[in-house]
């Protein structure tokens, strides 16, 4: 049996039953049914066990229970006979492929016998699955249209992403009876619904109810949604919308102890950040969903919503280490191909802390700013802040440092107005912008000044890398003047701010759906003289992080900070792939850094498979400072931390 793809090894099964012409319509399907379950079942933890004609005869004899594998038991034990043991999983009901698969989802076997009995019943007629509470359909896949078109999928070509999808559907299945407490939990069945949402979207060459929100978000991000990954980056960033949308007000809700069903059509409601809430209203609308066919699949997020253990998750999601285990996996199971695109990764809670500790000390220690971060002439950014790790980190530091002044209560409003006006954040896409919203809004409330609904954290959704210059400018499309009015916001603090400080981990790789023009040429300056004056004929700098250096050399380098006629100075602090520190390609970029700034400390934190091997010199496991529980080697590009300070001191 496949490790990797139950599908396959499900339909291989069935075709061969029928080439046999031996078999009867339904019970002959059995095995390759129950090997199906049992292959992603095993995956769980706990695992799941799919057992055929169940005992006891509650209601009737359901084709399969589906059971929690109990633990093994030691040598000499005898497990206790019970007989009429009810499946705590559920149970499935099968019939033949000649069979319509409404007219079994309300037939008086499943509705009057199994549901009352079990619960919970998944019914198939081999291609079409529903899964059916006492609430109604609650989930549901076809593997084809008609049972025509599933025989020409059992000898024809079947998509890699169904078998994905399919499976997922199938662990779905398996784990809604279980408890929903933990956040990775729940971010499996969020992306699980939102990748079958992007999947449904692919299948569609246009969305002409979204071509004005396509242009207004291409003209606002200034990215070209016409190219392949712009177009993905687009479609992505509609089911990123629409699903952590839904999670944000739900939070909301539960928070403010709302009875009643979860209802995520009024979700606009309950959303707190202005931009998630406009992107919210115009995706969400029957005009614009009825044609993509993802409705269900939100019901059926909203479905999971209902059945989360509120409390056990929110106890959980307060901890430092919850919106890893949220929004990695989300992007992982959702998107894969963007997080490869953007080089998205989250940063380890140490190496945030670290980084931050060390700006907080240079500012004293090389600028001479007494208080660190928290000098109201400090103003940070983060140009690609993700879920807000550092952007929390900077206000954390800055509350312990006025608290130990004294402050007392003053400390809360300080803090509040330290985040609204100071501490800067920019991110490309909505789903880590609401966690950032979320994760700043719940410092502010601790801190004991949280923010009103007319107040909002400085962090935007936008292009870092377009928007520093008054060039290209365009003239907002009618009915986005929310998507204008966040765009000139960001520029605000791209052209005026007096930005002291830039740091975050910014995208490892190259991104075809940006424009070089749009960015105005960033890395033109790197590649000056590499063949004339250092004999490099070959070069690539198009990574992404290579022009995050290039934004923060020039905003804190060569802009201007501070009062008119002050000195350029601050802080560079990136943890990003370093290859910049050796590659023959980024000579003039290490010459112009060396210029730029007086002192630079360079943390090198190795990890680069195709050097080490990922191996230490003792030959043991050396995975990245990124790796986690979840994905033990991390990343297998090697990675840096770089602190680029300029004092002041020369013009």
């Amino acid at each position: 049996m496949s490790q990797t793809d139950p599908l396959a090894d499900y339909l291989d099964s069935l075709s061969l039953v029928r080439s046999l012409n031996a078999g009867t319509p339904e019970t002959s399907y059995y095995p390759a049914l129950s090997s199906l379950f049992n292959a992603v079942g095993k995956t769980l933890s706990p695992p799941v066990f799919c057992l055929s004609h169940v005992s006891g005869k509650r209601a009737g004899i359901p084709d399969f229970g589906l059971f929690e594998r109990p633990n093994r038991l030691k040598r000499g034990e005898t497990p206790e006979w019970r007989e009429g043991v009810p499946p705590d999983r559920g149970v499935i009901e099968v019939k033949g492929i000649d069979q319509t698969i409404d007219r079994l989802v309300a037939s008086d076997q499943v509705q009057r016998q199994y549901l009352p009995a079990f619960g919970l019943v998944l019914v198939t007629n081999l291609f079409q699955f529903r899964l059916i509470s006492r609430d109604g359909v609650i989930d549901r896949f076809d593997l084809a249209d008609t049972a025509a078109d599933f025989i020409a999928l059992l000898h024809g070509v079947r998509p890699k992403a169904l078998g994905i999808r399919f499976t997922d559907f199938i662990s779905r299945c398996l784990l809604t009876a279980a408890p929903l407490a933990t956040p990775a939990q729940l971010a499996f069945f969020l992306a699980s619904y939102a990748r079958d949402s992007l999947a449904l979207l692919d299948e569609r060459a246009a969305l002409p109810a979204l071509a004005s929100l396509r242009q207004s978000m291409e003209q606002t991000l200034e990215l070209s949604f016409d190219a392949k990954e712009g177009e993905h980056l687009f479609r992505s960033t509609l089911v990123q919308t629409l699903f952590y949308g839904l999670f944000s007000a739900w939070i909301v809700e539960a928070r403010a102890g709302r009875a009643g069903r979860f209802d995520w059509r009024s979700a606009q409601w309950s959303l707190t950040v202005p931009i998630a809430r406009f992107l919210f209203q115009q995706v969400a609308t029957p005009e614009a969903l009825a044609p993509l066919g993802i409705v269900g699949l939100l019901d059926a997020a909203a479905g999971a919503l209902a059945r989360v253990d509120k409390p056990a998750f929110f106890t959980a999601f307060r901890e430092t280490e919850a919106v890893q285990y949220f929004y990695e996996p989300f992007l992982e199971y959702f998107d894969p191909q963007l997080r490869r695109d953007l080089g998205v990764w989250y940063t380890p809670p140490e190496i945030v802390t670290y980084m931050v500790e060390r700006v907080d000390r240079l500012l004293r220690s090389e600028l001479g700013i007494a208080d660190g971060l928290a000098d109201e002439s400090v103003v940070v950014l983060d140009p690609c802040c993700g879920t807000g790790s550092f952007l929390v980190a900077v206000l954390a530091r800055i509350r312990r440092t006025l608290e130990g002044k004294g402050l007392g209560s003053l400390v809360g409003a300080e803090l509040k107005r330290a985040a609204m006006t100071r501490v800067h954040g920019f991110e490309i896409m909505t789903a880590p912008l609401v966690i950032a919203h979320w994760q700043i809004g719940e410092a502010l409330a601790e801190a004991g000044a949280p923010l009103g609904m007319a107040e909002r954290a400085s962090v935007f959704l936008t292009n870092a890398l377009t928007g520093w210059s008054e060039s290209g400018e365009k003239p907002p499309i009618p009915g986005f003047e929310m998507l204008t009015q966040e765009r000139s916001a960001a520029r605000v603090v791209k052209r005026a701010a007096p930005i002291l400080v830039v740091l975050g981990n910014p995208p490892y790789n190259a991104y075809a759906g940006t424009a070089p023009e749009a960015e105005g040429d960033l890395v033109t300056p790197y590649k000056a003289g590499l063949q004339s004056e250092w004999g490099v004929k070959k070069f690539n700098l198009d990574d992404l992080y290579v022009r995050f250096f290039r934004i923060a050399e020039r905003r804190i380098a060569e802009g201007a900070v501070g009062a008119a006629g002050a000195p350029r100075r601050g802080i560079v602090a990136y943890i990003s792939n370093y290859s910049w520190l050796s590659g023959a390609s980024f000579v003039v970029m290490r010459k112009r850094l060396l210029e730029s700034f007086d002192r630079i400390w360079i943390d090198n934190l190795n990890g680069d498979s195709r050097e080490t091997g990922k191996v230490t010199p003792e030959g043991e496991p050396d995975p990245s400072v990124f790796s986690t529980e979840r994905n033990r080697e991390g990343i297998r590009v090697g990675t840096a931390i770089a602190m680029l300070v300029r004092t002041g001191a020369r013009s």
